[in-house]
């Protein structure tokens, strides 16, 4: 019997395989065998990626794939915004940014498109 790697997300050990991918039942994330290896750079550095997969860097220009609204406003970023100038943390949002007529704000990739 072989051994699953675990969840990269949740690090959940019981994932399954589901036609030539992953999948891990706690939190429902699906990656592909080789997509682990490759989130990591060569310099061990996290590389981020958009709902896409493209690799997003610092100063790129992303598209919000869809409307999202902020807890404790009436506000929602609607989906088709571009967010210039983009700034990659490492923390539970992935992107820094400020959107005009919001301000300051915290994205995760898995929301946004490269432009």
């Amino acid at each position: 019997m072989s051994t699953l790697p675990p969840c990269p997300k949740c690090n959940f050990e019981y994932t399954y395989e589901d036609g030539g991918h992953y999948v891990c039942p706690e939190c429902a994330h699906e990656w592909q065998p080789d997509a682990v290896a490759a989130d990591e750079g060569a310099s061990g550095e996290k590389v981020y990626r958009d709902a896409s997969g493209n690799v997003l860097q610092d100063g790129d220009t992303v598209t919000v794939i869809k409307d999202l609204k902020l807890k404790g406003s009436s506000k929602v970023i609607k989906m088709g915004t571009k967010v210039k100038n983009i700034r990659l943390v490492d923390s539970d949002h992935d992107i820094d940014c400020k959107i005009d007529g919001i301000g300051p704000m915290s994205l995760k990739s898995e929301f946004v498109r490269k432009a």
